[in-house]
């Protein structure tokens, strides 16, 4: 392949950076007209509390055309082949958690994440990872729920053992 041809090929504007070019230009404006919108109290200084979200909103503005150009031109470098099994992993374990919270509770909930990052990372088999989750959890749950009083959702296994 000659020289030119890699270049061209090189110089092909990135899918994948031009969509994050345009979800950051999303959130500059959806953060600049919140703002906006919601009506500021009484204000005697020059840096009030809309100061910093304009501040943020022109950030990620100018951020999402300079992501755009770089994108444009094809300067971003080469990224690896994503792996998916993790990453299906990781969101399996948050949604079993999201959904199993107010039912098993805590522990149980927090011990499925866990194995599931586990094994997302490649840490140990499920038998071995899930019991440890629950007992790691449980700690956890023990520490805020009886010792700082917070609420957190107790489910059979904490019912069992208090």
């Amino acid at each position: 392949m000659s020289l030119d041809n890699q270049q061209q090929e090189r110089r092909r504007p990135d899918r994948a950076a031009l969509v994050i070019a345009a979800l950051l230009m999303v959130v500059s404006l959806v953060i600049a007209w919140s703002t906006a919108s919601h009506g500021a109290g009484a204000n005697y200084a020059r840096v009030g509390p809309t100061t910093f979200p304009y501040v943020i909103a022109v950030a990620f503005f100018g951020l999402s055309i300079w992501t755009f150009f770089e994108a444009w031109r094809g300067d971003f470098p080469e990224r690896e082949k994503q792996e998916i099994s993790p990453i299906l992993w990781i969101v399996g374990g948050l949604a079993a958690q999201m959904l199993l919270l107010k039912t098993a509770g805590f522990s149980i909930a927090t011990g499925l994440l866990f194995a599931a990052t586990a094994r997302a990372f490649g840490r140990g088999p499920l038998w071995k990872t899930i019991p440890i989750g629950f007992v790691l959890s449980f700690v956890v749950w023990i520490i805020f729920a009886k010792g700082l009083q917070l609420s957190l959702p107790a489910g059979p296994l904490e019912h069992l053992l208090f």
